[in-house]
């Protein structure tokens, strides 16, 4: 007898994940396997995977410019991380790099600029990423996701991701010194497994 899998979301109900706000992500490999490196000495040491997995996420500002960054951290079978999404936008939109730069670093497809007379000698031949890309904390995560599939060559996370809305300064403080002491406290950790 087939009985259908219902996925529960792990999202709050009815909150608007693009508002301005901090934001703690966890994101898992699939099976928790150990891809992105190994603690040694109680310090983090990357395998390719994961010097790949740190340039991607160094580089969501600018995929999502109403974006900050804040602490980060690479394991062996997971990163942590804390994203702000801010009110600033751009004036108009984003301009990028020539079409000779496209590659799979990008999230979403570049499209040819239209624009006004007045503005097309200043962008000619330049290109600008669509005005309706989503900005909620699951596309950011989705985007860096696919940023790093794309530059390894193979997907290397689980389906979904852990968040936190931090809500105030000593939840933050909190968090971030999580983060900082992971590493450390590797053995302690929930996604710690004995190879």
């Amino acid at each position: 007898m087939f009985i259908p899998h219902n996925r529960r979301s792990i999202r709050l109900k009815g909150y608007n994940y693009s508002q301005s706000g901090l934001y703690f992500v966890t994101i898992c490999t699939l099976k928790k396997q150990y891809i992105f490196g190994d603690i040694e000495n109680g310090k983090m040491v990357l395998s390719p995977e994961g010097i790949v997995v740190g340039q991607c996420w160094n580089e969501i500002p600018e995929h999502f410019p109403n974006v900050v960054l804040h602490d980060f951290v690479i394991m062996p079978n997971h990163i942590h991380g804390i994203i702000e999404i801010t009110d600033a936008e751009t004036a108009g939109v984003k301009q990028l790099e020539t079409s000779s730069n496209v590659g799979a670093k990008h999230f979403s497809p570049l499209h040819p600029v239209h624009t006004p007379q007045s503005l097309a000698s200043i962008v000619s031949r330049e290109q600008i990423r669509p005005t309706g890309t989503s900005r909620t904390v699951g596309s950011i995560v989705r985007g860096f996701k696919i940023g790093v599939t794309k530059n390894i060559g193979f997907s290397p996370w689980q389906r979904n991701y852990y968040e936190t809305i931090i809500r105030n300064d000593n939840s933050y403080k909190t968090i971030v010194q999580y983060i900082e002491l992971n590493p450390a406290k590797w053995e302690f950790d929930r996604f710690y497994e004995n190879k």
